[in-house]
């Protein structure tokens, strides 16, 4: 929101809903939320319901430009303007496994769009290649492997203030690797991962704080093999990513997730988009992507899957709302400035 002095029939702050309230905003901030009979200058403009902006830390691309392939500032504006359209002010593009000459490209795009103001873009999430092949999913098996630390210390210093995130195995990558990566301040994620219940514990404990799209592309929970489900059920800290597109995930397995995990799981749309160049030549079937009629990605959206929570898993919509703006900024240690509307916090906000 611009700077003004903006009004709303109810308000959802993040934490309860107010009525006829007034949020004031000044070089990008909340600098005051107040009743609106408490203002004394008319507002610049009344809403009829107003909430804290969406966060997507997973998507691959939009409107055909998927950005492993299109790797410019052009694709970039595009999944903004896409993101922006869908109440989703802030996004981590996504790039599945792929060859080092993407990465890198995707990398500099990143830097080109930050240095001509682009908005929204808070850096990269590179899922892959350091993954399981057993549980690679639609990823190019051809590109998997395991890291050394050079390769993975080379990448990072390409990437330098670039990649917020990466998805990895930690079965696959030493602990080595993953501690130098936390070192840097990249979010590990543990993902397409055939992790046993031991190692996906003993991950989580060593500094691992997030898993990527539950259930789907890891080891699954079974009565004497616990696997990474189990074990991310399991943990006490650990934050994982869910599709709730109904093709990715059954609603009734969300529903048990959220029973167990509670304000730990989050949301993410796992977007693709259609294209028909490069390792991933996505087509849509039934509001969803299939590669090499594999299961690729998801037609979602934000909206979209608050109204999936809602109707098909028995979740509040407060409690939907969060999964999509605030728990995604805890886990990119955004917390104290997205995610909520409230005094201190970042002019983030969206009508519902």
């Amino acid at each position: 929101m611009q700077n003004g002095i903006y009004t709303a029939d109810k308000v959802f702050t993040g934490d309860e809903w107010l009525n006829n309230a007034a949020i004031v905003v000044k070089d990008g901030y909340i600098t005051d939320l107040l009743p609106k009979h408490q203002l004394i200058v008319p507002a610049n403009k009344h809403f009829n319901c107003l909430v804290p902006a969406f966060i997507d830390i997973q998507i691959y691309g939009a409107d055909e430009k998927l950005f492993s392939v299109y790797q410019n500032v052009e694709a970039i504006d595009v999944l903004y303007q896409h993101c922006s359209n869908n109440k989703t002010q802030f996004f981590l593009p996504t790039i599945a496994t792929n060859t080092k000459e993407v990465i890198v490209n995707c990398i500099d795009a990143i830097k080109q769009y930050w240095q001509i103001g682009g908005k929204g873009c808070l850096g990269l999430h590179i899922e892959g290649p350091w993954i399981n092949a057993e549980k690679r999913g639609a990823h190019v098996r051809e590109l998997i492997h395991q890291p050394n630390l050079d390769e993975v210390k080379e990448l990072v210093s390409l990437g330098k203030g670039v990649i917020k995130m990466i998805t990895l195995a930690p079965e696959v990558c030493s602990k080595a690797i993953i501690d130098y990566l936390l070192g840097e301040n990249i979010i590990v994620s543990a993902g397409h991962s055939n992790a046993n219940f031991e190692e996906a514990t003993a991950s989580f404990n060593n500094g691992i704080t997030t898993v990527t799209h539950l259930y789907n592309a890891m080891s699954s929970l079974q009565h004497r093999e616990l696997g990474m489900v189990g074990a991310t059920f399991n943990h006490r800290s650990v934050m994982a990513s869910i599709i709730p597109d109904g093709f990715h995930v059954h609603f009734e397995a969300i529903k048990i997730a959220k029973k167990q995990m509670q304000e730990r799981l989050f949301v993410i749309t796992d977007a693709v988009t259609t294209t028909t160049k490069g390792h991933y030549q996505h087509v849509l079937q039934a509001n969803k992507y299939v590669c090499n009629q594999v299961l690729s990605g998801s037609a979602l959206t934000m909206p979209k899957a608050i109204y999936n929570l809602v109707n098909y898993c028995n979740i509040e919509l407060n409690e939907a709302l969060r999964m999509c703006s605030f728990y995604p900024a805890k886990v990119l240690g955004l917390q104290n400035e997205l995610g909520k509307i409230e005094k201190g916090f970042k002019a983030a906000i969206v009508e519902w």
